[in-house]
């Protein structure tokens, strides 16, 4: 083979593997989960985390906000993706917060969670409890903290979901 063809071989072979390279995973597949299954799955996490502080969740208080997701560099699609942000209420007296936002962190890190925010005030004010968390491999991000005397909010907010039956748009 002639210098200039292994030349030429290589500098294509470069261009084809650097492009496969240079998406930076926004073609990654999705995790499939329908709307319905999404929201029974963070109701669950919600209902959990409630159990975990020993509270209760205020009846009609859940709510589910469904949006359309938009990729690590800023793309949108048309194959029904989407995320879903879920909250719900739960009592809890103030004077159990300390004990409620301890086992709750500790709860979440042996789940495989990363910490990205706790507070344990001291303080009355609100905001003062509080813990915030991502689980590194499948992205879900949950949090707990005080935002009425004696109550809770419980949120779970998933990743970038397809549902199941749609095929997933390239980049």
């Amino acid at each position: 083979m002639s210098a200039i063809r292994r030349a030429s071989l290589a500098l294509v072979l470069a261009l084809l593997l650097g492009g496969c390279m240079s998406d930076n995973g926004v073609n990654d597949a999705l995790p499939r989960m329908s709307r319905e299954k999404a929201e029974a799955w963070a109701r669950h996490w919600a209902e959990s985390m409630a159990r975990t502080t020993t509270s209760e969740i205020v009846p009609d208080s859940a709510k589910a906000n469904f949006s359309h997701c938009t990729g690590k560099n800023g793309e949108t699609a048309d194959d029904g993706r989407f995320t879903l942000m879920f909250n719900a209420r739960a009592t809890l007296p103030r004077a159990r917060y300390v004990e409620a936002v301890r086992a709750l962190k500790g709860e979440l890190e042996a789940r495989g969670f990363e910490i990205v925010g706790y507070q344990e005030g001291p303080g009355q004010e609100r905001g003062a409890y509080g813990v915030q968390a991502r689980h590194p491999k499948d992205r879900q991000y949950v949090s707990a903290g005080d935002v009425a005397e004696d109550q809770w909010s419980l949120s779970v907010d998933t990743p970038c979901l397809l549902p199941p039956d749609a095929e997933q748009q390239r980049f």
